[in-house]
């Protein structure tokens, strides 16, 4: 099996990065490829959007996870981040490397993450609406919907949900 990134731009400009892990990177990239131009997007080289992505490990404690009232804590178990949501959820983010040691220290003070991975967050965004931002959506659901796609990271943002749990 292969691990391969493929880049590209979606509708508006926005940047897109597709982790795949593959026996046959010829056969994925011919599928990307295609899910890019059948949604108003289109390839890019290696490299065309990946310096927009920053990798960080991540968090996620769910409301009630009684972490929002002990911040103090992510902080000393080496966040670099930490965003309190509106509905009480906390994000507590990482280097990647200190992922492990910050989930461990956080789970001795009583605080079990309810999600732990290394991701990609985009260092810009780009607000799409209206067609852009539907078109986002339907290639968002095609590249994740294709054999091998692990993972499919995006700098779009649009109003409301659209984009949300696409």
């Amino acid at each position: 099996m292969y691990r391969v990134r493929y880049e590209g731009y979606g509708p508006g400009d926005s940047a897109v990065l597709v982790d795949c892990l593959t026996d046959d990177p010829d056969r994925t990239a011919s599928a990307v490829r295609a899910a890019f131009r059948g949604h108003g997007g289109y390839p890019g080289a290696a490299g065309s959007v990946a310096y927009l992505f920053n990798e960080v490990g991540r968090l996620e404690y769910p409301a009630g996870a009684r972490l929002d009232s002990r911040l103090g804590l992510a902080w000393e178990a080496g966040a670099e981040d930490v965003v309190v949501r509106g509905d009480g959820s906390v994000e507590v983010l990482t280097d990647p490397a200190e992922l492990e040691a910050a989930r461990a220290r956080l789970a001795r003070a009583g605080c079990e993450a309810a999600a732990s991975e290394v991701t990609c967050r985009p260092s810009v965004t780009v607000e799409l609406s209206g067609e852009a931002a539907a078109e986002m959506a339907e290639l968002l659901r095609a590249l994740r919907s294709l054999d091998g796609v692990r993972s499919v990271y995006t700098n779009a943002e649009a109003a409301g949900e659209l984009l949300a749990g696409v």
